[in-house]
């Protein structure tokens, strides 16, 4: 087999009718003119598989490269765990204009309802233009009384909106009421899930005059109506991996880089995966250098022991499970 190596993924690029323009350059073929609101960066979700870009591995889709290296790609924990499914969705976003407000279940929820797994995420802010994002309800509102402001058309009004600026962190659990606004992108970690209960799009209609499909029903279901605080504490030393968010689903750490840092995953046994969150860099790995570019993402495989990154001046998310 072939000796693996840092993976880099072709993105997958989704039209939405919130999305914008930053994320067309990804694409050669695409009309600048094309509203692109996430770009897929590492999936295993069918139907959007991700296809590795260069090496040689060029052409092979992140599920049969799993299904032939196992634990070597993964981690054996992790493959016990999760067998060929890859666990995590990582993607960037970039909301020119709102996004719907919605809610996505827990795993009991979606495995009973949908056969797959829930939906724990987490956002990293890398822009905003006076930007906000929807997090929560303002006051503290119970079943019946949202129920009411449904049927009522007031729902945005019960809504907590929160103005965000580059490099905060939020988390958004299951049942979290929540929403991306206009003028804000960012990173997106997520569990393999692409399931979204929709309960407001700001009553916007298609070129057809339709508006999107609403899943009240389900929503009340799934909705955690306890007061939850989403926005993330961290700290920001050079060349440190600085604890983020820790989960079951994943962990990521934020890793500034001043210069140069070694990383060393010789202690994990998982995969690794790295996200630049800022300006161009150079990942080396045994003796090999990789062009590293904002808003690109690699799967450092769980045989790697070692990558180190070159930099003036860095910033990077690291994911591991």
């Amino acid at each position: 087999m072939t000796k693996l190596y840092p993976l880099k993924f072709k993105p997958i690029l989704k039209e939405k009718i919130w999305g914008g323009h930053t994320l067309n350059y990804k694409s050669e073929t695409l009309s600048k003119d094309t509203k692109i609101g996430e770009s897929w960066e590492l999936s295993g979700v069918e139907g959007s598989v991700s296809i590795i870009e260069d090496g040689a591995l060029k052409g092979e889709n992140l599920n049969s490269v799993l299904k032939t290296y196992n634990q070597d790609l993964v981690g054996v924990s992790n493959y016990k765990r999760f067998g060929n499914e890859f666990p995590l969705l990582i993607k960037f976003i970039d909301a020119k204009k709102n996004l719907s407000v919605q809610l996505h279940p827990d795993d009991t929820i979606a495995r009973a309802k949908h056969h797959c797994m829930g939906k724990t995420e987490m956002w990293y802010i890398t822009k905003s233009d006076k930007g906000f994002i929807i997090a929560d309800f303002k006051d503290k509102i119970d079943k019946g009384n949202y129920i009411k402001r449904v049927k009522d058309n007031t729902l945005q009004e019960a809504l907590k909106y929160i103005d965000v600026e580059p490099d905060e962190v939020y988390f958004i659990a299951p049942g979290l009421i929540h929403a991306i606004g206009e003028g804000v992108m960012l990173a997106e970690i997520q569990q393999t899930s692409d399931i979204t209960y929709r309960i407001y799009d700001w009553n916007r209609v298609d070129d057809e005059g339709n508006t999107r499909e609403l899943h009240q029903q389900e929503a009340l279901d799934a909705i955690d109506f306890t007061s939850k605080e989403p926005k993330v504490d961290y700290d920001n030393k050079n060349n440190t991996l600085n604890k983020v968010v820790h989960n079951t689903y994943f962990k990521t750490d934020f890793l500034p880089v001043e210069s140069y840092c070694k990383i060393d995953l010789s202690e994990k046994d998982s995969f690794s995966i790295l996200m630049n969150v800022g300006p161009d860099a150079d990942l080396q790995c045994d003796g090999k250098s990789y062009t590293f570019k904002n808003y690109e993402t690699f799967l450092i495989p769980a045989v790697i022991s070692q990558v180190e990154l070159k930099v003036k001046a860095g910033k990077f998310l690291v994911v591991h499970i």
